[in-house]
């Protein structure tokens, strides 16, 4: 028999019967739970809760939050239902370091992630052949101090005609108004070097190499108005020595944002971060 797949995810106070609740519910609309998890927060209290199940191929999100209702006002559930047999919809914006939209894009092409790119956005040109290439609309937006407000709200009403559920900063490097941010809360993501200790500004790499470092990594986060401090959700390093120089650095560096870019990206379109305040729970597969 066809079945279609679905993501229930929750947070609440930390109550019993939350798990038996949802999971009967899912069973009575006919649903097989293929995986659970699930994580009591101390510190906050709160309870996080993600399940995904096959269903009859006629089941649909509303019936899914009809059924769950009852649950959801007797436990006080913050409750989300997403169809998982649909590829999100996204939109990349780069500027002109491409390594990462790049990676993203085969991560995409070979089906490791589940996604229909809509559009690339750039405030340069050097993307659209990586857009013509690929078949995929390229929306030139360029910015500058007096015409970043309507920039942005050109980018939003992008958001809005092509229904896009996550923007990803696949090294865009300009910084989002707090507007901007706000609007976008908990749908953007970016992607940016970490190094301890922290190097800002110009050529972050070569400040790294002048000081001998022997670690390198890379924080992807979701982006808030304090600059590249919003929620992490991945992260990695790469170990280094005296005999790497400083464009080796680079071409290391360019390899961990890529790849930490990309698990950020499939773990919150495959519903496995949910906020909680700064932090993040991050469900493993």
């Amino acid at each position: 028999m066809p079945e279609t797949s679905f993501i229930v995810t929750l947070s609440s106070d930390p109550r019993p019967g939350i798990i038996s609740a949802v999971a009967t519910a899912i069973a009575e609309l006919g649903g097989n739970i293929a995986e659970t998890n699930q994580h009591w927060d101390r510190p906050t209290d709160r309870f996080f809760l993600r399940i995904a199940f096959l269903g009859p191929q006629e089941l649909t999100v509303p019936r899914i939050e009809q059924a769950l209702a009852p649950a959801v006002e007797k436990l006080g559930l913050d409750l989300a239902v997403t169809d998982a047999g649909r590829p999100p919809k996204i939109i990349a914006m780069v500027s002109k370091f491409d390594h990462a939209l790049l990676h993203l894009l085969y991560q995409i092409r070979v089906g490791w992630l589940r996604a229909d790119v809509v559009a690339i956005v750039s405030n340069h040109e050097d993307a659209r052949r990586i857009a013509d290439h690929e078949g995929i609309r390229f929306v030139h937006l360029p910015v500058t101090p007096e015409t970043k407000p309507a920039q942005e709200a050109a980018l939003l009403a992008l958001v809005e005609e092509t229904g896009a559920e996550l923007v990803v900063l696949a090294r865009y490097m300009q910084v989002l108004s707090d507007e901007l941010t706000r609007k976008l809360s908990g749908r953007a993501i970016n992607i940016h070097h970490s190094f301890l200790p922290a190097f800002k500004g110009a050529n972050p790499y070569k400040q790294a190499y002048q000081r001998g470092v022997k670690l390198i990594g890379a924080t992807s986060h979701y982006v808030t108005a304090d600059l590249d401090e919003g929620p992490i959700i991945e992260q990695d390093v790469a170990r280094i020595s005296h005999a790497d120089t400083a464009d080796d650095l680079v071409a290391i560096g360019r390899d961990t944002e890529s790849r930490v870019l990309a698990r950020a990206v499939k773990s919150h379109l495959e519903r496995r971060v949910l906020l909680s305040g700064h932090r993040t729970v991050v469900f493993g597969k």
